[in-house]
């Protein structure tokens, strides 16, 4: 993805389905507001509704990133796992898409230790400080640790403070991730379906949730606009805000 401006079409969102949402049945009230009609049984979403979003919130995030800000992508369920995390991994931003670890907003100090260890294990490792020291049992066991740790905060390792903000694929699916990020006043800029409180985040995305083409079509254009906002910062503050 490149650093010029990318333009949000409700042709091209037509064509990554970000306008089906689920059943009539499983609508949330509050979605209303965002949801065009009924066709085929299921909830289409107000593509309209949706661009007039993306083309308010994709500056805001242009304006965190070039600030020098950290937002941190949240993506578990299945079909967004390997989108999120490729995307997290291009643009230099602290991700999570095995399982949130309650707490990691709300109590970053114990989740910070982990991080540190994953860290320590892996240095230790890379310089052969296991081959004296510990049998060939043990260092199988630091092994396995390093691999269940890099699956829970593997993404976040570097990430030495409190994100700036969080971007979640899945509000129904990330709702305890939400709850710490509201409690700890982290604005979350999310993707909401047709069954979910949009109230619950800071900056909704109106958009199927469920669709691969849906998913990776909102996930590039706000890494796009951290792409953008990053080539804004001068070297030289680019060098102390990776520092900091």
């Amino acid at each position: 993805m490149s650093n010029t401006t990318q333009t949000v079409t409700v042709q091209d969102m037509l064509t990554a389905g970000i306008h089906f949402g689920h059943k009539p049945s499983k609508k949330h009230p509050k979605m209303d507001r965002f949801v065009f009609g009924v066709r085929q049984g299921i909830n289409i979403i107000d593509l309209e509704r949706s661009k007039e979003q993306l083309d308010t919130i994709l500056p805001t995030i242009e304006e965190m990133a070039a600030m020098g800000k950290t937002i941190l992508f949240l993506g578990t369920k299945r079909q967004a796992q390997a989108i999120v995390k490729a995307a997290a991994e291009r643009i230099g931003m602290p991700y999570i898409t095995e399982r949130w670890l309650g707490g990691l907003l709300t109590n970053y100090g114990h989740v910070g230790n982990l991080m540190k260890k994953l860290t320590q294990l892996k240095s230790e490792r890379d310089q052969g400080l296991w081959q004296d020291r510990y049998t060939k049992k043990e260092q199988l066991m630091f092994e396995r640790e390093i691999e269940d740790l890099t699956k829970v905060v593997g993404g976040v390792e570097q990430m030495i403070k409190l994100p700036d903000a969080v971007f979640v694929v899945d509000c129904k699916k990330e709702k305890t991730a939400i709850k710490e990020a509201n409690r700890m006043h982290i604005p979350v800029i999310a993707m909401v379906d047709t069954n979910v409180n949009p109230e619950k985040v800071t900056y909704p995305i109106p958009g199927n949730d469920d669709g691969v083409k849906s998913i990776t079509y909102i996930v590039e254009q706000v890494a796009a606009a951290v792409e953008r906002g990053k080539a804004r910062i001068p070297l030289n503050q680019a060098v102390v805000t990776n520092q900091s």
